[in-house]
């Protein structure tokens, strides 16, 4: 039985009556059994906050196709580096002192090693041959985008341009081309409509096609010179087109339709001429979408797929990729694996093992002849404020990251995380509700540094897939509709913390609500509308008025970025939430935090940033002086060159200063530890309302004057 499933029993024995509806199978002995363990192990002391804002030097770590070849880029300073490896354990060198890149890719035949950055992709040549240099312009009036590396070509790429505009500011055309790493090209489809996906056939034709027609993705087959449309599916709707494969050539697709499928999840697919679709590989717990495909990288077929919601689980999709997961997988038990393949003779695979009680990445090379794993990058940690290699967190001194599930009140079944602190009676500790941005987004089981610190001070530390999240399926990212004010949404987040105190997991007078983004307006919903569960808020980068917040961010050329493949308003209309339907947008601004200041009652602490181009940063103000008049507890932290996120060390300590004083103070957890002068200096000139909970740091700074500009 799963750890969910015993969640369900505990909380229908513990307490059917005040609880929200839970499922009711199974013993849950297992579940209190581990509950048991993790209050049996050693209590862990509180570790320095910086050890949870380490910075990873390595990134865009890549494995060539033949196996033979690692590369990787490093950061150091302000600038990255180049670096390459042979795996068969050479010593690194570095290929360049100084890039823009931010991902790295090999070129089929090895030869090539591909630099993305924003503005250009670079092939720098790395066996001996000359002739380095740009293949592509990315970006700019063409809107031009990398797609893959091609490969059914020794070295080439696939670029994807959008032509023209049109008075609503439309592309006109789109068109798919080849280029080879010197520049050549050769074009391979024009369409005046979007092109969304392709495959090609062994020779490197272009076979299948997807086209976006109004709000459908039309996929079409090419057969004798002439296309033929075989599906059709709703740009709402998971359909990505992968590879060809088979003597007849179907296609291999990402999709969320064909047969029994009742929460619309992605799996892997087949797609004949016919438009049949049958399985190839699905979630074998029917609760995740694919989270990424591994593909051979000689012959462009898949072979792994992974699944990350609750539970972490990679596919090998023949026996012998199956046999040599099973042998990682014996090394690095229990881990969120992915692997990159190598193929030819004497290749290495790359894996990477992830955890939720584990910081960063680890990478290893993976030999098939003989099953051994030998570790990398020992020093990719850093104390980047300090900018000095460290060793990252011990994993015992971690709490584990535990799946969890509960019935909303309205009976769907929702998903997230709890952490538990080791060596406590989670009875008697505080409860700490963390709900995630987006707020089309998902937790995953990976680390969170935030939700660790809490644990290593105290906390329990509770993460809520509400509806509308991602990862779940198309049926549970739309379950949300445009009931995102003090509605379905916050409830199905209030629904979870009472399922988790109703099996013991923190004391039900000491709750808390902390966010970011989303999450943040998650905050201020709880401390306005369930005062009597949350006791306390940090807000990070919140919008106090969602509905506001949405038509501001849609009038931002930030949003045409945002991945959807029609544009976000569209999208958003598709979805059941029209900004452009007054009544709608009247019932979110009457649910507000920001038109309901009267009814704030908790202690609350907002942190903003001046550039934020998601959140602006006049709604946060202006709630924040509404709160400071109607006589709150409100705290105002404002740093002016932040943006929606904010990645400098200094910050990012200080963040973690601010959240355990405000947590300490009215949750009764740890004491903070000190804050030295640089850190109490960052803080005091960000302060712009200090609240009863910084009244005594405000107090002390000199230079200023409190809640003024």
């Amino acid at each position: 039985m799963s750890m969910r499933a015993k969640l369900f029993a505990a909380a229908l024995s513990l307490a059917a009556a005040s609880a929200p509806a839970m499922a009711a199978s199974g013993d849950a002995s297992d579940l209190l059994q581990a509950l048991q363990v993790e209050r049996q192990r050693a209590v862990v002391q509180p570790l320095p906050r910086r050890d949870f804002v380490l910075r990873y030097a390595v990134s865009a770590v890549t494995l060539s196709p033949d196996g033979r070849q690692l590369a990787w880029l490093r950061e150091r300073g302000n600038s990255r580096e180049v670096w390459m490896q042979s795996t068969a354990g050479d010593k690194p060198k570095r290929l360049l002192e100084r890039t823009a890149a931010t991902d790295l890719a090999w070129t089929r035949d090895a030869r090539w090693l591909l630099l993305e950055s924003s503005r250009q992709l670079f092939a720098l040549a790395v066996a001996g041959q000359t002739g380095s240099g740009i293949v592509t312009t990315l970006g700019g009036r063409d809107g031009r985008e990398f797609q893959r590396v091609d490969a059914t070509r020794p070295a080439s790429i696939f670029v994807l341009e959008a032509l023209g505009r049109d008075a609503s500011g439309q592309p006109k055309q789109w068109q798919l081309v080849r280029v080879d790493v010197h520049g050549k090209r050769s074009l391979l489809h024009r369409d005046s409509a979007r092109i969304t996906g392709y495959a090609l056939d062994a020779r490197g034709q272009l076979a299948w096609l997807q086209r976006l027609q109004g709000n459908e993705q039309v996929t079409a087959h090419m057969d004798q010179g002439r296309w033929h449309e075989v599906l059709r599916c709703g740009a709402l709707h998971h359909c990505t087109p992968l590879a060809t494969t088979g003597p007849r050539g179907d296609l291999l697709l990402r999709g969320d339709g064909g047969p029994d499928n009742p929460l619309a999840l992605s799996r892997l697919l087949r797609l004949d001429t016919s438009g049949t679709l049958s399985i190839v590989d699905q979630d074998a717990r029917g609760e995740a979408d694919i989270d990424r495909v591994g593909f051979d990288p000689l012959t462009g077929q898949p072979l792994t797929v992974a699944y990350r919601s609750s539970v972490p689980s990679l596919h090998g999709l023949d026996d012998e990729t199956r046999a040599h997961l099973a042998r990682i997988d014996a090394q690095l038990s229990q881990q969120d694996l992915q692997v990159d393949v190598g193929r030819g003779e004497h290749a290495r695979w790359l894996v990477q093992a992830r955890d939720g009680q584990q910081q960063g990445t680890q990478w290893h090379i993976y030999n098939p002849a003989t099953g051994t794993l030998l570790a990398l990058f020992d020093d990719a940690a850093h104390d980047a404020r300090r900018n000095h290699a460290v060793v990252p967190i011990a994993v015992d001194m971690l709490a584990r990251k535990l799946p969890v599930d509960w019935l909303a009140s309205d009976g769907m079944r929702l998903h997230g995380f709890v952490y538990v602190p080791p060596g406590h009676d989670t009875r008697r500790l505080p409860l700490v509700v963390l709900p995630h941005g987006g707020p089309w987004n998902h937790w995953k089981p990976e680390y969170n540094g935030i939700s660790q610190f809490l644990a290593n001070r105290g906390y329990i530390v509770f993460e809520p897939n509400f509806r509308g999240s991602t990862g779940h399926g198309r049926h549970y990212l739309l379950a949300a509709a445009d009931d995102f004010g003090n509605g379905r949404v916050q409830r199905d987040i209030v629904d979870g913390t009472r399922a988790m105190l109703a099996l013991h997991i923190g004391d039900p007078q000491r709750v808390g609500i902390v966010g970011a983004s989303f999450g943040g307006y998650s905050t201020l919903l709880g401390v306005t509308f369930q005062p009597d569960l949350f006791k306390v808020g940090v807000a990070f980068v919140p919008p106090p008025d969602f509905a506001w917040t949405l038509r501001w961010f849609l009038r931002n050329p930030e949003s045409m970025g945002f991945g959807t493949l029609v544009p976000l308003k569209q999208w958003l209309k598709l979805a059941a939430l029209d900004v452009d339907d007054k009544a709608t947008m009247a019932r979110l601004r009457e649910q507000s935090p920001l038109a309901n200041v009267a009814s704030m009652n908790r202690p609350l602490l907002l942190v903003a940033g001046g550039e934020d181009k998601r959140v602006g940063i006049a709604g946060v103000v202006e709630y924040a002086a509404r709160l400071k008049l109607a006589g709150k507890d409100v705290g105002l932290v404002v740093d002016a060159q932040a943006g929606h996120s904010n990645r400098l060390p200094l910050a990012r300590e200080g963040n973690l200063f601010l959240l355990e004083t405000m947590l300490h103070r009215y949750l009764g957890g740890a004491v903070p530890q000190p804050a030295d002068a640089e850190l109490k200096a960052y803080v005091r000139e960000r302060l712009r309302l200090p609240g009863s909970a910084f009244a005594d740091l405000a107090a002390k700074n000199e230079t200023r004057k409190w809640g003024s500009e």
